[in-house]
């Protein structure tokens, strides 16, 4: 497998890449804008989307899903409870924060603990409320990797000011559901750089 990324948006973004090197599919996590980029960075390594993945609903991580769905034909996943937030442009944020706003009907609804297979590669789905109430992070065991979104970052953790967002559930959450994840395990965030467990349990300081 291949990690990669790109860095979109006047947020600073991190969209992930997960790619089956075998095959050339490629999971895409948080294509938050620029969809025309990510396609051509795509395009270049030669490898095809074959699923957009959603650690939650926020404009910013949210706003190149309909033209990449479009133009690669694949299914959006996102945690079931993050459906409503994806449809409300006041809930997402989109109504100030993206320009015309932004709203994504998701293709398939995850649960917590769920295992998912896409494109021989296997992710368990992790429900880690707290930046909103269906944020998720993804963890791939082969890889020894979790894609956070704005759970967990190096360092820190995601706002909990936002509609929805609990500073005590977000902590819970780190502590609970990903500190429990092998020390060695490498955490893609969704702004800023990459970390490890072990690194944020010994110096995360908001936890």
């Amino acid at each position: 497998m291949k990690i990669a990324s790109v860095v979109v948006g006047v947020w600073m973004v991190n969209c992930w890449f997960l790619v089956n090197e075998d095959t050339k599919e490629a999971l895409v996590f948080d294509p938050g804008d620029e969809a025309e980029r990510i396609l051509d960075y795509v395009n270049q390594k030669g490898w095809k989307v074959s699923a957009i993945l959603l650690t939650h609903g926020h404009s910013d991580h949210i706003a190149a899903v309909n033209e990449l769905r479009q133009k690669t034909k694949a299914s959006v996943y996102v945690y079931e409870a993050e459906k409503e937030m994806l449809l409300d442009m006041r809930l997402n944020m989109s109504d100030t924060m993206t320009s015309g706003g932004v709203t994504v009907e998701p293709d398939k609804l995850l649960h917590d603990g769920q295992d998912l297979t896409l494109s021989g590669i296997q992710l368990k789905v992790i429900h880690t409320p707290g930046h909103t109430p269906g944020g998720c992070c993804f963890y791939c065991e082969e890889a020894g990797c979790l894609f956070a979104g704005d759970t967990l970052f190096q360092g820190s953790v995601g706002r909990s000011d936002f509609p929805g967002g609990s500073m005590g559930n977000l902590i819970r959450s780190i502590k609970e559901k990903l500190f429990v994840l092998p020390d060695t395990t490498t955490v893609y965030p969704g702004h800023g750089g990459e970390t490890t467990i072990a690194y944020e349990k010994a110096h995360n300081p908001f936890v």
